[in-house]
């Protein structure tokens, strides 16, 4: 859901100067060399995976729509453009008629990937390809990175719920997106009230150490709390003791407390003292919530912990220690001429190094092994192999410029959940180790 999902006002800028200067520069050079319609395919993979990451998943496809659908280059821009002396008249003439008119397919959003995965083809002329790769790699790459760190915190967290708690930690616009990106990988709500807003995700909050420090004691803090939000407020306990605390939380709130935060210290001890605690002044359904610069690895340790619900900030917006996943956007293929219908061939680069690439339009297909689990991620630029023919990762996302593939936020959320579970279970394993699947190429 999003905010037009709510019948709500949206403003929607320009995309169009999310790009790098090198995209209009070649754009120039192709209408002067008489190349730029010549139909080209471009694709968006990664090489490798991030050390230690088993698998990749696919985040941002819905933003790269709307980043696609309105890039578009008004007066405004136009004249930013004009006084830089960037471009020539014929371009920006050219640029004032600009919107996207080609196709786009991709691995579906929450869909995970492997190295080598094609995850978005864009398919048009060079000239109105190309000046797409910069934005489309910058929410790809970023989206992903997050979703990809969500899923592994989520598979931590077995049936616990998670919280996302990370806008203050970075870009105010970034931490929207990152809200997005780590709903699809699997938390629940986030504290951001734009990520609220723009997508429908469901928001939490209550207080924070200041709201205590504000009172002569934690107790008329408690209490100025549970009188305003009810006694199924969340109270932050850790502000001083913790013991201490716990008792007056619900000596104000009474057992039916709904939880308890806790932000510091031993969370494994304290955990536990905290639950024998509530248990014994009666508070058996009070939850226990920890924060704390927790990534998946804290969120492990805790498995046995009587905790209850997660909040994670930090690590969650930063990727866990891999803010990028590294994609690239590539010309795979291109026609000779300019002429239609004239055949495209495929074309790579070539260098000597860890940079090549492998040209030609693909298609992309998981196996399955006898048990339905998935066994490899098979690549082709060829015919489509029969077995392989109903089990295609592509999907149509803009057909002659229209976006076609518009989805509730849920349906990237629940997809991202199936294909994670019909892999191998060591998917489900935080060990470092080389990608789950291989990737065949035939």
């Amino acid at each position: 859901m999003n905010t037009a999902d709510l019948g709500l006002p949206v403003a929607v800028p320009s995309t169009a100067l999310f790009t790098d200067q090198y995209e209009l520069t070649m754009l120039q050079a192709a209408l002067r060399s008489g190349t730029a319609d010549r139909r080209s395919v471009f694709e968006v993979f990664t090489r490798r995976l991030p050390e230690g990451r088993r698998y990749g998943v696919v985040g941002g496809t819905g933003r790269v729509l709307d980043a696609v659908e309105n890039f578009h280059f008004d007066e405004t821009i136009l004249g930013f453009l004009r006084e830089r002396g960037i471009l020539d008249g014929p371009t920006l003439e050219w640029l004032a008629d600009y919107r996207f008119r080609g196709d786009i397919w991709g691995y579906p959003e929450g869909e995970v990937y492997f190295p080598g995965s094609p995850v978005m083809r864009i398919e048009g002329t060079f000239a109105e390809a190309v000046v797409l790769e910069t934005v489309i790699l910058s929410i790809l790459n970023h989206d992903s990175a997050v979703a990809a760190a969500a899923s592994r915190m989520s598979v931590a967290a077995g049936d616990r719920p998670l919280m996302e708690m990370g806008a203050r930690r970075t870009h105010e616009l970034a931490a929207v997106a990152a809200s997005r990106a780590a709903y699809v990988g699997g938390f629940h709500t986030t504290s951001d009230l734009a990520a609220g807003f723009r997508y429908g995700i469901p928001t939490v909050g209550t207080s924070a150490h200041a709201f205590t420090l504000l009172h002569d004691t934690e107790r008329d803090a408690f209490t100025a709390q549970v009188d305003t939000l009810g006694s199924g407020t969340t109270l932050l306990v850790d502000t001083f003791d913790v013991t201490e605390a716990v008792r007056a939380a619900v000596e104000v709130a009474g057992p039916e407390l709904g939880a308890v935060r806790i932000d510091s210290g031993d969370l494994l001890l304290i955990a536990h003292r905290v639950r024998q605690q509530l248990d014994e002044l009666g508070a058996t359904k009070t939850r226990i919530v920890v924060t704390s610069d927790l990534d998946e690895y804290a969120i492990a340790s805790l498995a046995a912990a009587p905790v209850d619900a997660y909040g994670v900030g930090t690590q969650l917006v930063t990727g866990s220690g891999h803010p990028t996943c590294s994609m690239v956007y590539k010309l795979v293929a291109r026609a000779d001429s300019e002429e239609p219908g004239a055949p495209l061939r495929p074309v790579a680069k070539k260098s000597m190094g860890a940079k090549t690439s492998i040209g030609g339009r693909k298609w992309a297909a998981r196996r399955p092994d006898a048990d339905g689990v998935a066994e490899a991620e098979v690549i082709g630029t060829g015919p489509v192999p029969a077995d392989l023919a109903d089990r295609q990762l592509l999907v149509p996302l803009v057909s002659a410029g229209k976006v076609v593939a518009r989805e509730p936020l849920d349906a990237a959320r629940d997809r991202h959940i199936a294909a994670r579970a019909a892999l191998p279970l060591s998917a489900t394993q935080l060990s470092r180790g080389e990608p789950v699947l291989p990737t065949e190429y035939v």
